[in-house]
């Protein structure tokens, strides 16, 4: 267990997206199994804004009515930032956020997609080209799904990480 984390650790210093992709189909199926496991953990700079403006505004409105009502500013500037970051495309809170290291929301979907598709996720759904009638699709089903030819090659990780790292992009 200690290695499988040692190995996690080790394809998270990797900078880029594609090396650390590579680093982890490498590492195996568990280790792509852990990092989705904290990709659903990791907050995004948008949900990191989110939180601070209702905080802004729970607070300010509680210190209000506690002591004092110039605390009303805090509100105020939580609707100012809740404003922005509704009607722009980016908000000041956002970028300070993506600043301190955290990642947008599509970054951290795009990985998770990613990893998803390595990890073999979606190999037995039919795609819209696949699909020629219900007919044929229940009786795939009912004959136990695709079959798979244990003598193929397996793909290259860093090729199969630029195939998926395009199919997240589109």
């Amino acid at each position: 267990m200690n290695l499988r984390i040692t190995a996690n650790r080790e394809c998270l210093k990797e900078n880029s997206l594609e090396s650390r992709l590579a680093c982890l189909a490498d590492a195996g199926p568990q280790a792509i199994s852990d990092r989705i496991a904290q990709l659903d953990r990791e907050w995004s700079a948008g949900r990191m804004t989110k939180a601070t403006i209702g905080v802004l505004i729970v607070a300010g409105l509680a210190l209000t009515a506690l002591s004092n009502p110039w605390w009303l500013v805090l509100p105020a500037a939580g609707g100012v930032f809740l404003l922005q970051y509704l009607f722009g495309r980016s908000s000041w809170l956002g970028a300070t956020f993506r600043e301190m290291g955290f990642r947008s929301g599509s970054d951290i979907d795009q990985e998770r997609f990613a990893l998803r598709a390595l990890r073999g996720d979606f190999k037995n759904l039919p795609t819209v080209h696949e699909i020629e009638s219900k007919d044929d699709i229940s009786r795939l089903e009912g004959e136990g799904g695709i079959a798979f030819d244990p003598e193929e090659s397996k793909t290259d990780a860093k090729d199969a990480v630029k195939i998926v790292i395009q199919a997240a992009r589109h």
